[in-house]
């Protein structure tokens, strides 16, 4: 595994990028803006990958998305992508105030347009006629030309991932993703899609998120920030599917009875070492490196992801630094 972080800063990330982290990216919120960040990193790296992962897909037009990656390539040629994600319906609906029926072919749509901006020579007129996208946009500027730059997925359902497969170059995994999710759902579903599309699916990049918890000064506590992080993530019943698959049912409805009526910081409590070892590389540098031995399908590129659930940016920081010194010394592993 090739790995990277989710974007730490710009000291930590000289220290990552000096340390082999090969990528950056970028999520967002009510107050940050992937795009945004997306610049911070551009401006900032030297030779590490930078891109939203992932910035809402339907939040933004085509037209939108692709004069944002136009304008990072500028300032990182070569070193950028752009990971997509649907989003939620609610949020869709009542934080963008736009329409997500029909997410996959919706999303499939999207990407198309997206690729067909960033494909354009100069003075050509871009065209597409959809089912959710009608563009006819006829730029006369010197301003185009085709860029490369790889469009990933952040893909659960398998009519999403079957999308990464027909259209996208890659997925962009969630930090829950386990060995057999990859093994059982993601692989056979990205083939279907690819070979649906007459595509390889031996070329789709797998990119996606490791919980990331390493502290050899305070070992248990990153333990049990893993374990918090990932009963957080289980609140939410998008994950029902990988639940079901691993016979998790009983614990997942520990945890959401814990959210609801009781205390967010003992979610933790109800995650098994089962849960644990995985979903999360956590503990000391040992536990770590035993954690990382033991999975057969980590990402081809993991974003190292520490907690950020109840942790406050100076720990979250802290774990960073521990990436940073550590990281490098797995390498016979990664």
């Amino acid at each position: 595994m090739r790995w990277g972080m989710p974007w730490p800063g710009v000291e930590l990330a000289h220290r990552c990028e000096d340390a082999g982290a090969e990528a950056f990216c970028a999520g967002e919120f009510a107050d940050t803006g992937a795009y945004v960040t997306a610049s911070e990193m551009a401006h900032t790296t030297t030779r590490a990958s930078s891109g939203p992962g992932i910035a809402y897909a339907f939040a933004r037009s085509p037209f939108v998305h692709a004069a944002a990656v136009r304008h990072l390539n500028k300032i990182a040629p070569g070193r950028i992508f752009l990971g997509l994600g649907a989003g939620t319906a609610r949020m869709n609906r009542d934080w963008f105030g736009v329409d997500s029926s029909h997410p996959a072919r919706r999303m499939a749509e999207l990407v198309t347009c997206i690729r067909t901006f960033l494909d354009a020579q100069d003075y050509q007129k871009i065209s597409f006629s959809g089912d959710f996208y009608s563009i006819d946009a006829d730029i006369r500027a010197p301003v185009m030309g085709p860029i490369d730059v790889p469009i990933l997925l952040g893909a659960f359902n398998i009519h999403m991932i079957r999308t990464v497969g027909a259209v996208a170059d890659g997925i962009l995994g969630h930090g829950l993703f386990t060995d057999r999710w990859w093994d059982e759902v993601v692989g056979p579903q990205l083939r279907i899609g690819a070979e649906r599309a007459g595509r390889d699916p031996a070329g789709l990049l797998r990119w996606g998120w490791v919980i990331t918890a390493i502290d050899n000064e305070n070992p248990q506590r990153a333990v049990e920030e893993a374990k918090r992080q990932i009963g957080f993530y289980l609140t939410v019943k998008t994950y029902d599917a990988l639940v079901d698959l691993h016979g998790w049912q009983d614990e997942v409805a520990a945890i959401r009875a814990e959210f609801r009526d009781g205390n967010p910081r003992n979610l933790g409590d109800h995650v098994t070492d089962e849960m644990l070892n995985a979903m999360a590389v956590c503990g000391d540098f040992d536990q770590a490196q035993d954690m990382l031995a033991a999975r057969r399908c980590l990402p081809d590129l993991g974003f190292v992801s520490p907690p950020g659930f109840l942790v406050s940016p100076r720990r979250r920081h802290h774990y960073g630094t521990q990436i940073a010194e550590l990281f490098p010394t797995m390498g016979a592993l990664l």
